[in-house]
């Protein structure tokens, strides 16, 4: 329980981040970055496990790099569903995984 605590306050730390930095991507405060922190954990957990499975042999070839895709794509639905968060287009919700990715390593370098 306290890892998904964890996950959703490093989402949602580096979201907040990231509206603050790519001006692409606007989340109206704090509150609204911890929700989507809650929703992005949960649907890594689910959507993003699931693309995971079937893009393996693209993320193979691509050595990796195809995971940023999924995660953009992730973000975008979050976007889709959340009221607080406005990513411009899918070029920024690549911006934005890449900056969440590198939180989330510094995170749990530190941490």
């Amino acid at each position: 329980m306290s890892n998904l605590i964890y996950l959703v306050l490093i989402n949602a730390v580096a979201v907040w981040l990231g509206a603050r930095i790519l001006r692409g991507v606007k989340v109206d405060g704090f509150v609204s970055a911890l929700i989507v922190g809650l929703v992005v954990a949960g649907l890594n957990c689910t959507l993003g496990s699931v693309l995971d499975f079937l893009a393996t042999p693209i993320i193979w070839i691509t050595l990796g790099l195809f995971a940023f895709v999924i995660d953009a794509v992730v973000l975008k639905v979050a976007d889709y569903f959340l009221k607080g968060l406005e990513i411009e287009n899918f070029w920024w919700a690549v911006a934005l995984a890449l900056l969440v990715s590198v939180v989330n390593m510094v995170a749990h370098i530190l941490f």
